[in-house]
Formats: C-alpha cells, structure tokens, sequence
C-alpha cells in the first residue's frame, strides 16, 4: 500500500460513524434484537417511536385483487408486530406518564386494547360487569389499566393545551392533523359515554385485597406461545411484575414500578380541597392566604380581598396566576350586571398591577383600561396600595427604581395637572424621586401640549376603535383569549401585529375552532390581520353559540359579517348562513321553549336557506339538519309535503328525510293512505340500518371500541340520523320515528319479547334481506330514541311503556315494573282515576305479572291477575301456592276483591294450618261492599278502590 493511500484509510477510519437506525421490520426477523435494542443507554429509534411504528404497520388496510380496500389481515405478522409494540409498553412498566406524553390517544387506544385482547378479557364484555376479584391477575390489571387511562384521557381533554407554532398552512398536512382530530373526538366521545363504568371499575379495584400482577416482556412471551388456553389461567397470569395491593390502591393516580407522588402537587391539592370543605381544626389554625381569599369571595367581603393583595405585595406569597384569576372572576361578575363591583375590580387590578411593577413585570392592558379616567378616589387609593407595598427600609435598590419609574409613568400619562400634583406632592413620591427628578417630571407636565382623550370619542363603526399602547404580547394574547368583544377583539390583534408580523394568532388557542368546509376560504385570506380576526371572531362566535351565549355570539357574527360584507360575498353568504343558524337556536332556547310559535321572518328564511342554490357556497351540514328540524318541530308539514322543491328532494337527505316523516304524520289519521308513504319511510331507514356484511367485524371476531360502517347504502349514516332525530322535539314526530324503529327491532328472527309501541301496524311486516340489516345498532338505537324521547317529555305514556318493554326484553324486571308503574301514574293523576284500558292493556298486565313472578313477590301476582279482561285463576292459585314470596303476602290481601281468590286463601291457608293469615283472609272477604249481591256499580266501586290503593303501594315500592 502506498503512503498516500495509507494516510487516506487512517484518515477516513478515525472520523466518528453514527451507527444506522435499526428499523422496524429488522426486529421481526431477529427475535432477540428488541431486549437488545431496549437495553441500549440511548436507543435509536426510541421505545416510543418504535411502539408508534409497530402499531402503524400492524393497522395498515390491504387491496384485493379487485382494488378494494380491505381491514388489516389477521396474519403472523400484524400478530407479532402488536406483541412486539406490547413488549415496548411492558419494558416501559406501563407507565402512562411516558406513554401518554409521546403517544397520541388513537395509538395508546390500540395499545390498551391489545393488552386486553391478549390479557383474555372477553370482546364485547362490559368492564364493570366483571367481577375483578375472581379474574387472573394479569387481566385483572390489564382492566384496571385500561380504565385508569381512560379516565386521565378524559380529564387531561378538558384542559386547554397552546398549540405550537405552526408553519405555513399546507393542506396535506391539515388533512391529516384533521384527520387524526377526529378520531380522537371519536374515541372521546365513546370514553366519556363509558366514564361512569370506569370509575365503578377504579372503585372495585380499591376494595380488592389480593396482589395484581402486571404483564412483562417475558409474560407477553409466554402468552404468544400458549395460543390454546382461554381462561388465561397459566405461568404468565400469576408471573411478571407483582403489585402489592396497597401500591395498587396508590397507583389509580399513576402506575408504574414504585408509587410516585408529587409533594408539592399533593400539597396544592390538600389546600384547594381545605378551600372548599375547610377541615375540623382549621379554625384553631392560621387560615392561609389562599383560604382568607376564597372565603371573602363566598361572603362577598370584596373590600378584605384588596386588603389581603395589598399586604401580599409585602411578602409575594400569592403565586400572580391566582391574583389574575381571582380579578377575572371579579370581572365576570362586573359584566352580568353587578355595578358595584366595579370599583373592586379597579381596587383589585390596582394591586396586581404594583405586584407586576415591583417585580419587572409590564403594566396591564386591564389597568390601562381601568385608569383611563381617573379621578380622586383612584389616585388616593392607588398611592395607598403603593405606600402599603413597599418597605422603603429594607427594600433593595431594584424595588425602589420599579416603583419610581411606575409612579413617574403614571404621571406622564394623567392628563389634569391637579392629580400630577395629587402624586408629586405625595410622601412616597417625594421619597423615592430626587428634588431634580420631581422639579424635571413637573416642567415637563406642564410644557407638553394638550392630548385627545380618545375614549370620550363616540365610536360608530368598527374600524373607528384606535389601538392602546403596546405590552407584552403575552398578556396581550391572554387578552385575546378572555375577550368576547369584537371591538377589543381588533384592537388587540392590532396592536400584536404591529410587534411582530412573523406569528399566525388564529393559533394561539387550541381551543378556537372553526368547521373544516370553512378553513380552506378564511386561511386563504392574504392579509394577515384581515385573516386572524375573521378566524378568531367566528371561533369565538361558534363557542358562545355553544354555551348558549348568544348575545355574545350575535355581537361577534355581527362584527364578522360587517366584516367579510367588503371583500367576499362567499364568506358574506357564510356569515348570514350562521346567523340563521343562531337565531334558531336563541329561539329554540328562550320563547320557543314555552311553544311560542317563531316569527313569520325567521321561518321565510329558514325557507329561503334550504332553497338556496349559490354555487361554490360552503356549507355546513349541521345547519340544514337545524333548518328540516326546526320546519317539523314547529309542524311546517305543508311546506315540507307540498312545497319545497323538487331539486331539494334529490340534493339535500335531510330534507328528504324531513319531508317523509312530514307525510306520515299528516296522512296518519287515515291508515290506508299513510301506508304508501309510511312503506317510503321505512324503506329509507332500513337502507340507513344496513350495512356490508365483509365489513362487521374483524377476521378475529372482536368488535372495535368505535364501529365505522364501511358502507353507504342508505341516504346517510346511522349516526348522523340519530344526530338528526335528537333535534326533533314535536311528540307526534318522534312517536313516528320511534314507532318505526321498534317494528325493525321486532322483525328479526330471534326475537322473544317484541316491544310495543304506537302506530305500528302501518309499517311493512317483514323485510326481504333480513341478513343485511345491522340488528345490533337497530337495538342500540331504539334504546337511546327512548331515552332521549323521555328527556323532551317524562310523562308520555306511550314512551314510558316502550322502556318498560325495552327492560323486559332485557330480563330487568325491577326496572321494567318501574316505568309500567309511571305509564299508568302519569295518566290517571297518580292513580287516582282509573288507567285507561289502551294504556294498561291485557299484554301490559301480563308483562307485569311476569315481572312480578321472576322476582318472586307472588301474592303481587295474585293481585294482578285481577286485572286482566278475564281474571287468570290458574296463574293467580299457583302463585299462592308458593311459600317463599318477596313481598308483603298477606298484608296485601285488603287489595284483593275477586271473591274467589279470598276463597282460595281461605282454603289454602285452613289446609296449612296458618291460622293468623286464614283469619286476615276471611276479615277481607267479609266486606260488605265484596257481597256478590252488590249492585255492580258497588262491586266496581270496590274493585276501582282497591287498585288504586295497590297501585300506589306498588309505586312507592319500585319508584
């Protein structure tokens, strides 16, 4: 080798190399590469990422041959790609503290699911219905996992989180940000459905009292070579890493190796908690600070809360985030209407403000505004608070020079020169500032010419409002959150674009949100500021309308609409498409709630919306299902039957949709002429319920946590009907509907109790293709129409008897009794009058002696068998003859007024030598108004009374 050549091998192997990252699919063909890789000081890729890389590649959907989409096959490498993201986790000692800070819910959704679904937890089984105590550990832990997460997810949604700043809006990008969004939404949505169970199953977990064990990566391994077993009762459920029980109970706030607990988290907890239910011994204790405040606000003592912020400038002990919101919530108070606490409010920001001052801090923009006119009263207390704040012995030279400068600004900015002098002459002022200071500050006051005070300016138009001096942008974005002022609104972002052009503020919450079909029209705004306050006057506009603030919300769309009005007449069209929207809501929520009828104007546009045809117009599809509910609920029939346009028909589902429920309800009192349009109905709702077989569940048999249909049979999804249905408020509407889906729920084969219902004979009996109809989503629908149902009005019989039913079918017969009981209140005064016969029908009865019997409260039985058309002796006799009955038995018996039933007791009562109930029957069959030789207006009398008092004994027992 020659020397050059040599020089040139030693140069090139003395640079440093980084070694290549491993990837994902390496590890599937070398089995012992992940402890490898795992035990590294710095793996690369990171734990994390390869758990987000294993599960991606697990969940990647397949092509056919015939270029359809198809789920993720079910094969040895999806299966080992789960395992290996499982033993990532495991390695990690499941702690959701890493977990939840680099995985995104819909991936750490999958993980725990898989744990599951390895951990034997049977697919389909409710959480809560399992008994912890009596599971293998592994899965035991694996539950509590689950729903522990579960849980923090909820909570950790509900607070606001700053989104990073973004670059460049790109639409690829947005997609899939948008994308990924809604199916965390969608997870949410279920988790908080299921939030109850999950604190029942946090709560069983705290009554266990054996030690858990929680999967390692040597369990996992044990599991994926036992495929056969099924109970989950081998090595790897009662191996791995043990949780003691009293580390378990400490762990439902965090799981991980050993219990880690925050101290000074845990404290700030303990005093938040003395706030509000103050401790046994906290009287002979020196209240705190915070605990001085929070009482002042509860007893309205505002004034002691100024005093306590004045003598914590002393000794800075009140974190400045607690003062801020303590004046936030002064303010709120101010804005509904309490004027008098507007002087607190200034007393308040006052002290805050010396607290920024003397700590560095920038001056306000609440304190600019509060002092824009100042007065007398202001000065003096503002010159007190300072003098109060500051101990001039032993404060530093730093303390001294803020103040200094605070007051010098404060004078600068004052107009009259009698409250310059109020401040000049003040022995604070006179203290900290020099003879040459005061005598220069004061010359200057008095040579500079006179300034426009621009808040007396009357501002008549939007673009009138000037902006305020500037300050840190960060309170000024804080500003910009609380504020719902559309004028204030501007004036911020004014003053935040004139600091920096570089930043996007439609960003600078997490929680401004506007609907996707808009985004594309508003980020293409060019001008920067033009762009961030259309965005930012919807969002905020959109959010009040969700609260119900809609006054708020009619100020800001207004402002919005002036707004685009200048230079786009699609954002324009936008704008008045959303007021409408608000104006349906504000009436559904105020007058409309009593029945008043909407005025005549509101109804031409509700009209004049769904007849709209301007091209290239987004729209949202929430409005037109508003607009088809608000014409049914306010019984528009004419309109939707005969009037509205053909094109409608075919381009808009929901106002299809609303024009079939429309028909049938107008031609509902003659059944042959409802029949054909009732067969149209249904046959659109039967399409809506169906759904591809290929698609149901996955090739492993287990149901996901969220079912997505993967077809489009019908004019839309099951989901967005149910979305539509729970606008509806019209009694006769939604007796249609839900008349509808019970006759579905009925046609299937392996029915065993049908539910009933009214108007049910005008649906079609039988459907041709039983197999395509989604049964279990028609089940699960009919269940939530009825709650929902009950929730607009808890007194229609007709509904209270289709829950009943729903929980008979379901073998719940306490709860079934229950709202057969409140069926027959609810129309007879209490039982007071007689329950009409249409609504206590001789199925209702049976239904409820049924009921009774599974129960076993059998003399309850004997009573209702009264009740039917023709008295069942046969069932009544056999239900007396038993002897280990749930109920009162004989105390019941003043209830009984069929003659022959008392007899029976007498004799079956003689025959048991029961002596004391043979004597409680023969006293009750010796009533007079029971002889047989009664006029039958006494014997019905007799009867009439006796059902009304059982009835209400009956209420009493299972209300």
């Amino acid at each position: 080798m020659s020397a050059e050549a040599a020089d040139r091998e030693a140069a090139t192997s003395s640079r440093p190399c980084t070694p290549p990252q491993t990837c994902w699919f390496e590890f599937l063909l070398e089995e012992s590469l992940l402890e490898k890789h795992l035990r590294k000081p710095c793996p690369d890729p990171a734990p994390v990422q390869l758990i987000v890389q294993f599960l991606e590649q697990a969940s990647k959907p397949s092509v056919n041959e015939q270029n359809q989409v198809q789920p993720p096959p079910d094969n040895k490498r999806n299966r080992i790609l789960k395992l290996l993201a499982l033993k990532v986790a495991a390695h990690l000692k499941w702690d959701l503290d890493v977990l939840e800070k680099s995985l995104s819910v819909p991936v750490l959704n999958m993980l725990l699911n898989e744990l599951l679904c390895i951990s034997k937890v049977p697919p389909g089984t409710k959480h809560v219905d399992m008994d912890l105590a009596t599971l293998p550990p592994t899965t035991a832990m694996a539950i509590l996992l689950y729903n522990r997460w579960a849980i923090r997810t909820i909570v950790q949604s509900s607070f606001p989180v700053k989104q990073a700043k973004p670059g460049p809006p790109q639409l690829s990008v947005m997609n899939q940000m948008q994308q990924e969004k809604e199916l965390t939404e969608n997870i949410l949505k279920v988790l908080k459905e299921q939030a109850s169970d999950s604190i029942l199953v946090l709560e069983a977990a705290l009554k266990l009292n054996k030690d858990l064990f929680v999967h390692t990566m040597r369990t996992l391994d044990l599991l994926a070579m036992e495929p056969g077993v099924v109970n989950g009762e081998t090595e790897s459920s009662t191996v791995g890493l043990k949780i003691k029980t009293e580390e378990m109970q400490c762990q439902i706030g965090s799981l991980s190796l050993h219990c880690t607990i925050d101290e000074k988290r845990l404290a700030g907890y303990c005093q938040a908690c003395d706030v509000l239910v103050p401790s046994s011994d906290s009287t002979s204790q020196q209240l705190t600070p915070y605990s001085q405040v929070h009482i002042c606000l509860r007893s309205g003592n505002y004034q002691e809360v100024t005093k306590i912020f004045a003598e914590d400038n002393l000794t800075f002990s009140l974190p400045v985030q607690f003062r801020q919101s303590v004046l936030r919530e002064l303010f709120q108070k101010a804005q509904q209407g309490n004027e008098a606490l507007d002087e607190i409010c200034f007393k308040v920001c006052a002290c805050n403000t010396v607290r920024d001052i003397l700590e560095g801090r920038a001056i306000g923009v609440q304190f600019n505004q509060l002092f824009l006119r100042p007065n007398k009263e202001k000065i003096d207390f503002l010159l007190e608070v300072c003098s109060r704040s500051i101990n001039l012995e032993k404060a530093s030279d730093s303390l001294k020079g803020n103040m200094a400068a605070f007051l010098k600004n404060v004078c600068l900015g004052l107009e009259d020169l009698q409250y310059v002098f109020m401040i000049s002459s003040h022995e604070l002022f006179i203290t900290l500032l020099k003879d040459e200071e005061r005598k220069l500050l004061v010359d200057q006051m008095r040579k500079r010419s006179p300034r426009v005070n621009l808040c007396i300016k009357p501002v008549t138009s939007f673009y009138d409002i000037p902006a305020s001096a500037s300050v840190n942008i960060g309170q000024l974005e804080h500003q910009l959150i609380l504020s719902v002022d559309p004028w204030r609104i501007r004036q911020i972002l004014i003053e935040l674009h004139g600091m920096t052009s570089e930043r996007q503020f439609w960003t600078v919450s997490n929680k401004w949100e506007i609907p996707s079909v808009y985004s594309g029209v508003i980020l293409g705004i060019k001008d920067n500021l033009t762009r961030d306050l259309v965005y930012i006057l919807m969002a905020k506009g959109l959010h009040c309308s969700t609260v119900k603030d809609f006054s708020h919300a009619k100020q800001l769309f207004a402002a919005c609409l002036e707004l685009v009005t200048e230079f786009s007449p699609k954002l324009r069209q936008v704008m008045l498409n959303e007021m409408l929207l608000l104006d349906i809501h504000t009436h559904e929520a105020g007058t409309g709630q009593s029945g008043e009828r909407p005025p005549s104007d509101l109804i031409s546009r509700v009209r004049g919306y769904l007849e709209m045809r301007l091209p290239d117009i987004p729209l949202r599809q929430v409005i037109a299902e508003e607009c088809v509910a608000f014409m049914l609920n306010w019984r528009e029939n004419e309109y939707l039957t005969l009037q509205v346009p053909a094109f409608l028909l075919q381009s808009n589902p929901y106002v299809k949709l609303g024009q079939l429920l429309a028909a049938t309800c107008k031609e509902l009192p003659g059944p042959k002429e409802s029949r054909r349009t009732a067969k149209d109905l249904w046959e659109v709702v039967v399409q809506i319920c169906s759904v591809s077989s290929q698609h149901k569940r996955g090739n492993d048999g287990r149901i996901s946590l969220i079912k997505q249909r993967e077809s489009t049979l019908g004019i839309m999804y099951r989901s967005e009907l149910l979305s539509f249905i729970k606008k509806l408020r019209e009694p006769l509407v939604l007796t249609i509907i839900l008349s509808l889906f019970v006759k579905l729920h009925n046609v299937r084969e392996d029915i065993v109790n049908d539910i009933t219902a009214e108007h049910i004979s005008i649906w079609p009996s039988s459907i041709p293709n039983l197999q395509s109809v989604d049964f279990e989503a028609v089940a699960i629908t009919v269940k939530e129409l009825v709650r929902y149902a009950l929730s607009i009005n808890p007194n229609n019989h007709s509904w209270l008897i289709i829950q009943a039913d729903i929980y008979f079918a379901t073998n719940q017969y306490s709860a079934a009794l229950h709202y057969y009981l409140q069926a027959g209140a609810v129309c007879s005064d209490f039982f007071n009058k007689a329950v009409p016969p249409d609504v206590y029908t001789d199925q209702v009865i049976k239904r409820m002696i049924k009921c009774c019997s599974l129960l076993n409260c059998h003399t309850q039985v004997a009573i209702l068998c009264q009740f039917l058309r023709e008295i069942d002796y046969k069932t009544a006799f056999k239900s007396l003859q038993e002897q280990n009955s749930h109920d009162a038995m004989d105390s019941y018996y003043d209830y009984i007024w069929d003659v022959t039933i008392l007899e029976y007791l007498t004799y079956l009562h003689h025959k048991r030598g029961e002596t004391d109930k043979r004597q409680i029957a023969i006293k009750a069959i010796g009533q007079t108004e029971l002889n047989a030789s009664n006029p039958e207006e006494v014997l019905q009398l007799a009867a009439q009374r006796r059902k009304k008092k059982f009835l209400q004994a009956m209420a009493k027992l299972y209300f």
